[in-house]
């Protein structure tokens, strides 16, 4: 059983409900659980044409969505951090020491083949054992 441990929300994607309770049965009695979701910012020239009210819009958006996902979840943490998704969880699994992360994946296409899904990214780089739902 683990201590510490990650759910990683896409918010995109309904797995969540799943995740967390793939988590709850991994985690010992004391542990804790922390659901998080990277918000990836604009990248490049994009940001130009993008209105900081509107970046902050988005960014509220994802704070209400992420606390909507947890809010029937009193043992779960909600976390949001910023940054490209598979640096930003495996950083942050090294930060807080984390045991273990659970983390959906769908089929590979061709271009997770050659470019590497998310999943794959966190699998062969995590510091930790990764629970991978599919």
């Amino acid at each position: 059983m683990y201590k510490n441990v990650i759910v990683s929300l896409s918010l995109e994607h309904g797995i969540g409900e799943t995740a967390i309770d793939t988590a709850r049965a991994l985690t010992s009695n004391g542990g804790k659980i922390r659901a998080v979701h990277v918000y990836e910012p604009l990248q490049g020239s994009a940001s130009t044409y993008v209105s900081e009210e509107a970046v902050a819009a988005a960014l509220q958006r994802v704070k209400d969505d992420l606390a909507s996902r947890v809010k029937d979840a009193p043992d779960v943490e909600a976390v949001l951090l910023k940054g490209h998704t598979g640096r930003t969880l495996i950083d942050y699994a090294n930060e807080i020491k984390a045991d273990c992360i659970v983390i959906g994946s769908h089929k590979p296409g061709l271009r997770d083949f050659l470019l590497g899904s998310t999943a794959a990214r966190i699998v062969r780089h995590a510091p930790c054992s990764v629970h991978v739902l599919r």
